[in-house]
Formats: C-alpha cells, structure tokens, sequence
C-alpha cells in the first residue's frame, strides 16, 4: 500500500504458514502518534481521578443538568456544579462503605441516563467497586444473569426499574441484597423486597446512612478494574468485558490527542447531550471525556418523541448518535421538503449542489458556502439547538447517502467513528472536511496499532494491493479479558491482538472501510459462499430501504431478503407510478416488490456482482428491526438466527414462490 496521509508503518507484514496462521498486513497507527502515542499524566492513575482533577480545576463548572418540571411542562435546564455533585458522590460513598460494601465489590447501576445514574458510578470509582451497568434493552432474563454471573450485591436503580429488578429474585438474591432508587419507593416495594430478604432504600434515605461518617478512600491502580460492560452479544449470553482504569485513561488520551490536532478540541464551555445509553461503552467514554474537560452533560427526559425538544432547551455543541437516529432527522427533513412546494425544494437543491461541489474542491464546511449556511441550511442547524459543531455517528455503519447529506446541511463536522466494547469504545474516527473519508471509520485514534489478518476462506488478502482482511487492534485500550470465561478471552485475544470479527479494507488515504463480518459466510446449493454482510452493505445504497436482512443457505441456490422500507421514498414512488393506498398495502402490492427487485439489480450490476450475489425474492416489512421482537441487538445489529425464526414463513413462501 502506498504511502498514506494519515497512517504510518511501524511493522512489516508477514506470510502465512501453510496448514497454520494465515499472513498479516503491515502494523499501522495514526500519523499523530509518529513519535508515540499520548501518556497520561502521573496523577491520573484511576476514573476516580479524572473527576477529582476536574472538581480541583473548575469547582463552579456546570457538570450534570436536568430539565425543570413546572406545572407539568419542561422548562430550561436546572444545573449542579462540579462541586455540589462531588459533594453528593462523597456522601454515596460512606452511605455505600456504611452498608458494608468496599473496594473490589460489584455494584449494579440500572436505568435511563440521569444525574443520579453519573452520581452512582462516580461512588464506584471512588471507592473502587465494579461499577456493572445493567441493561436497560435487555429485559429481565438478561438482568438476572449478570446479577448473579457478575454477584453484584448493590444495586441503584431508576424508579421505575425496580419492579424489574425484584422480578430477578429469587435467584438474585444469592448475591444481590441492598437495592437504593434513584427517586422513592413505594410501600408495595418495601414490602416485597422485605418479602425476598432485600433491603431497599429511597435515594434521599441512602445519603442519610453515611452522615456524619468519613470513610478513606482506598488506593487505586491503573490495572485495577473499573467497570464490568456486558455486551449483548448476538448469540449466546452477554459477555463480561472487563475494563481497566488503564483502559478508560488510555482512550481519552489519544481521544484528546487526535481533537487537538485536527483543531477541535474539547474545552469546558463544551455542552453534551446525554441520551445514548451509558450502560454502553460510546456514551461512557464520551461522558468520562466531558468530565476530564469539566465541560457540561445535560440529561434528557427519556422519551425519543421529545428529544428535539431537549436538545433545542440545551443548545449542545457535541450530538452523538446512531445511526437510526440520523436516519430519523434525515427523514425528518426529507419529508419537510416535499411538503414545502416546488420553489422551496428548488432553492434547496441549488444550495446544496453549490455547497457539495465546493466541498469536494476541497473547501472546509464553513467556507463553502456561507450564503447557503445562512439562508437555506441555518434552520437545520437551528433544529439540533444551533451550537452543534461536531455530529459523531458510531454503534453500527451510517448509510453514506445519509452520511453524504448531513454533511453539507448539518453545518457541523458530521464524523463516523467505530470501536468495540473489548477496545474500550473509539478506536477509528474519520477526519473533518475530508470528503474522501465517506463511507469509512476514518484511520486509527492515535492511541492504538491496526493489523489486517487474511481471511483465506473468504478471499480477504491483507497483503493484497487493495489490503483486506479481519480488523485486529493491539494497545492499552484493550480489555482485560471476559470475566469468568477465560475460553472465550483465548479466542479474540491472542499474543496482545483482539480480534474484532470484522473484516477491514484499507483505503488509500488511511482510513479503514468495514465490509463484512467474518461470521456471516455461507455455502449456497451450488458451492459458492456468500459474505452476506458486504451484500447487505452494498444493497443498503438502495435510498427506497431503511434496513435489509439477506438470507441463503446450502440447501437453496439463490438468495432473498426482508427488507424495511422507507416511508418517505416509497410513498414517493407510489404516488408517482398510481399505486394507491396505505404504506402498510403499497408494501402488499406487487408493483412494489418488483420496483425494490429492480433497485437492487440496478445496484448489483453497477457494484458488478456476480449472479449468485443477486436477490431473487423479497418481503417487505412495514415495521423496522427492533429489539422488542429480539431481531437486534442494544447496538443494532442483526440478531441472524432470531431473524430467521421470526421470518420462516415468509422466507419458505418466496423460496416455494420461486420453484413454481
């Protein structure tokens, strides 16, 4: 590979051994880390420290805010400072230590973003507990196994979680004894948790237990463990990833690193938006970034209906997303325009063409067109708040057209990251005003070295010219391992590599694409195996689809897929080519299948697939993957064996469809 912009070789790459390892690619990193990569200080040896430092620096800093309730309506944003919040976490501590619980025990956290969920795993840290969050998405079989996988013995919980949580008694209570609400209890509570042998405590009665009392803190160490993330793995149970005071620190320096060089760093005027889960490693690190620069976290009411309302309240300068989210604001504005009349939508599209060619000349996003910015593009910016400079999209991949479009409306850096629970969160982040970088996660976070393996069976070459192969990290940032499954450890981490499972290919510049997923292979009847993610990658251009799940397998020669259209486009289409009705009977009509059919042969011939790689049948589902019907992971992945169960019948009918 030629020399690039962004990465630089610290390794050669080497040959496979025949009947033994396949060959590896050169080991990259970031071209910000040419002489190094970022050490922390000496005096930020834990998370603990991250927050003490910032409360030494900056005492009267807003830190943690909440919406007003008055009269039932959410008024502005109501703020504790850094100093008010350390005040109440040192208090949660003693209350913690008073029960009983100290240094190296598991302490749960469960429920919605809030002050109180940040207040709780800052007492962790202090005191060097396990902090386990507890998933929100994962329903209460899932909380009940990492209660008692984990032997988490404190719990704090959102109020309206600890229906929930007594649910997991009788097994939990082994191990599970104290649980503390973030708000009240009510008397029905009490007594059933007095019923199970648990004690549960409102969260204004905990504080009370530890006044008067001071209680030291213990020492920490870098390699002490600091939070145990279950991830939710899209087969078997969740995972235990144990991760480090080291880790955390690590990541946020190279984080740092790579903000300030691009010329966007953090600064404590930053305002975040906190409404990603925490019990996720994308919004944990960016949180515990924001508290490292004693900026502002400001809190949502928990309801994605009203989220544009919290965000116009807060005016944040940092919005982190997923991609569903960006697909919803996408929708959002393409719906607007084609309610607004044909000289709006012709205005609209002389501006964005304008600003998009100057973009690609190389101009940033602020010089390329400040009239537009101002006239057309402005009421976008208005709707994420007005301040936001930088959009981060991670968790899973962002359509490109999306991608592509928000970058020129949003005015604001639209940035695609990609990281794992195991790698501590943000491990590649693509770079400002680089148009090129479109579809990729951008190179390496100068933190962290990249080697491509072969993937011989999938015809993945990391010493190819065009470099591909499965996605491997090595650095501080890594995990320490899965908590009781050394089996599973051995497996994805091997001589200090993590193996991600993904399958990478470097471009030119640096940056890394993900096009597949080293699992998802099968043999179709006639032999020839089938990478069905980098299929699905490719079909997703379609802009008529919002998701697609592609399926195949030995026994048939062909594949099909269920699709989840979109609403805006199809009923576009449908007005256009008199197909009348509901969104729910234009998916039943016929015209409509042959119409998506077309679309992806259209894609297929321009990406020059082959004819085995062509969809010949497809369903269409009005209503999108979720997790309710256990399609999707809390990451939004695809959840292939529970696909499949829920859509054999559909899946048989186009396959008999098609023998006919």
């Amino acid at each position: 590979m030629a020399a690039s912009r962004y990465i630089i070789e610290v390794e050669k790459g080497q040959e496979g051994v025949d009947g033994g390892s396949p060959s590896v690619g050169p080991v990259y990193r970031s071209i910000y880390a040419k002489d190094g990569f970022p050490e922390p200080a000496d005096d930020l040896v834990s998370a603990w420290d991250i927050f003490r430092l910032s409360v030494e620096k900056s005492p009267n800093n807003p830190m943690l805010g909440r919406r007003e309730i008055v009269d039932g309506k959410a008024g502005k944003y109501i703020w504790q400072t850094y100093k008010e919040v350390y005040d109440v976490v040192i208090k949660l501590g003693n209350s913690i230590r008073t029960i009983g619980v100290g240094k190296g025990e598991k302490c749960g956290i469960y429920g919605a973003n809030s002050p109180e969920w940040i207040i709780s795993m800052e007492a962790c840290n202090a005191h060097g507990l396990y902090c386990v969050p507890l998933y929100d998405t994962l329903g209460a079989g899932a909380i009940e196994f990492i209660i008692c996988h984990a032997e988490v013995s404190l719990a704090f919980s959102e109020e309206k979680k600890i229906s929930e949580l007594l649910k997991t008694a009788p097994n939990s209570t082994k191990y599970l004894k104290n649980i503390v609400s973030f708000g009240e209890v009510t008397s029905e509570q009490r007594a059933e948790a007095e019923r199970l042998g648990l004690t549960i405590y409102s969260w204004d009665q905990f504080l009370k237990l530890g006044e008067g009392k001071e209680y030291e803190l213990p020492e920490k160490k870098r390699n002490d463990v600091c939070t145990i993330m279950y991830t939710s793995g899209t087969t078997g149970d969740p995972k235990g990833v144990l991760l480090t005071n080291e880790s955390i620190i690590h990541l946020l320096e190279g984080v740092r690193k790579l903000l300030k060089t691009i010329n966007e760093e953090l600064t404590s005027k930053d305002v975040y938006l906190s409404y990603l889960p925490l019990a996720h490693i994308f919004d944990r690190v960016i949180e515990e970034l924001f508290i490292y620069e004693a900026a502002s976290i400001g809190f949502w009411r928990g309801d994605v209906k009203i989220l544009i309302e919290d965000i116009a309240a807060l005016k944040p300068t940092v919005f982190c997303a997923v991609p569903r989210v960006l697909e919803r604001i996408y929708n959002g504005l393409q719906q607007k325009l084609s309610d607004g009349g044909l000289i709006k939508k012709t205005l609209f599209n002389f501006a964005f063409n304008h600003k998009q060619k100057n973009m690609e000349k190389g101009k940033t996003h602020t010089q390329a067109s400040p009239l537009a910015d101002k006239v057309v593009f402005k009421k976008v910016k208005e709707g994420l708040g007005g301040n936001v400079r930088l959009i981060l999209s991670g968790a899973a991949p962002l359509a490109a057209h999306i991608e592509s479009f928000l970058r020129v409306v949003a005015c604001a850096h639209v940035l695609q990251g990609y990281g794992l629970t195991e790698s501590c969160g943000g491990t590649f982040v693509s770079i400002p005003n680089e148009l090129a970088m479109l579809g990729t996660v951008g190179p390496p976070v100068p933190n962290v070295d990249i080697r491509l393996e072969s993937v011989p069976e999938m015809g993945y070459d990391a010493l190819a010219s065009k470099p591909r192969g499965e996605v491997c990290i090595r650095g501080k940032t890594l995990f320490s391992g899965y908590y009781k499954r050394e089996d599973l450890t051995q497996e994805v981490l091997i001589d200090g590599w993590l193996h991600t499972g993904d399958v990478g290919e470097w471009q030119p510049d640096g940056a890394l694409k993900i096009i597949d997923r080293k699992k998802n292979i099968f043999k179709l009847s006639q032999g020839e195996y089938v990478a069905v993610e980098n299929l699905e990658n490719i079909y997703s251009h379609v802009a008529a689809i919002e998701s697609i799940w592609v399926y195949g397998n030995s026994y048939e020669s062909y594949l099909v897929a269920v699709v989840c259209p979109s609403k805006i486009q199809i009923e576009h289409w449908a007005k256009e080519h008199n197909v009348s009705g509901d969104f729910e009977s234009i998916c039943q009509n016929p015209k409509t299948k042959e119409f998506i059919l077309g679309e992806f042969n259209r894609v297929a011939k321009d990406k020059k697939l082959k004819g085995f790689e062509l969809i010949k049948g497809v369903h269409l589902d009005t209503v999108p993957f979720d997790m309710e019907r256990d399609l999707i992971t809390p990451s939004y992945k695809k959840k292939r064996p529970q696909l499949l169960k829920y859509y054999q019948k559909e899946i048989d009918e186009m396959y008999n469809k098609a023998k006919k």
